[in-house]
């Protein structure tokens, strides 16, 4: 099978290789056309210089770009995939966007024939590095079936949750879940340091019981320590917790914990933090802490 992976950030860079690395016939394209030189010449791949020459010949065409407006300049015009993709292909796009964006592009892809899934992802870097995302998809069921062998290059997990927009609405869930636990953990190692206990080994404790959680178990130790300059970038977080949020205005929704913790990221920002990761909330609550 021919596909191709448009947009090569912390996460596209390895999902597309471990579809090469299961003997898919891979062509990319990444913004910046020297990181899609080094993933070719890293993966003994091809790499062109445009979304729609890439998307050319490709039987799936997945894309994990940045935000809807980044979504869009990849689909749509001269350059964009739809130019060169043939009815009876499909797009996978493995990008955090709003609902109504997969909608908008469900529709245009339609026209000329092509399958759409919203596939946005969790697991992050390392999820992505190994080859062990959660793959949260919204599409028909006949376009999952085919997209679901394949995303099993780099996924542990997928599941089809709904119409398209459905993927990206279960994103935002997992997104509101997130900030409300990662807000727990700071909260409760800044108690703890408060108190004089040694952070770390409170974890170690509580960890095992009912307060135990992903953050919890990977985010303590660099939480303790300050150290943020990896992972889930907070500007990523806000940009998602927005489409959360709006999305709640419009189903009538209440997320007053979720509001909360996006003001506490704007914060963070303010501190240096956008690009810190998201557990740099703890950050904030040291910085809150400290005398003036």
């Amino acid at each position: 099978m021919k596909v191709s992976f448009i947009g090569l950030g912390v996460m596209g860079y390895p999902m597309a290789g471990h579809l090469k690395n299961m003997g898919y016939d891979v062509t990319v394209y990444n913004r910046t056309i020297e990181k899609a030189k080094s993933w070719a010449t890293e993966f003994s791949g091809n790499f062109r210089e445009t979304p729609a020459v890439a998307a050319e010949g490709s039987d799936i065409v997945f894309i994990c770009v940045g935000n809807d407006d980044d979504l869009r300049s990849v689909i749509y015009g001269e350059s964009g995939v739809l130019a060169k993709m043939q009815p009876g292909t499909l797009i996978v796009d493995h990008t955090t966007t709003s609902a109504e964006v997969a909608r908008e592009i469900h529709a245009k892809a339609k026209e000329q024939g092509v399958g759409f899934i919203d596939a946005p992802v969790s697991g992050g870097q390392a999820g992505a590095e190994n080859g062990v995302l959660t793959v949260m998809c919204g599409g028909e069921q006949a376009s999952f079936d085919r997209a679901q062998p394949v995303m099993a290059a780099f996924a542990k997990f997928s599941k089809l949750l709904g119409p398209v927009g459905a993927g990206q609405l279960t994103k935002m869930v997992n997104q509101i879940c997130i900030a409300g636990v990662v807000q727990g953990v700071a909260e409760g190692l800044h108690f703890a340091r408060s108190a004089g206990l040694d952070g770390v080994e409170v974890i170690e404790a509580i960890s095992k019981g009912a307060a135990g959680s992903w953050q919890m178990d990977n985010r303590h130790q660099t939480m303790w320590d300050g150290e943020y300059d990896f992972g889930f970038a907070v500007d990523w977080m806000r940009k998602d917790l927005g489409f959360a949020l709006d999305e709640a205005r419009r189903n009538g929704s209440h997320l007053p914990l979720t509001s909360l913790v996006d003001q506490f990221y704007s914060e963070v920002q303010a501190l240096g933090g956008s690009r810190w990761d998201t557990s740099s909330l703890f950050a904030r609550m040291e910085n809150v802490r400290k005398p003036k």
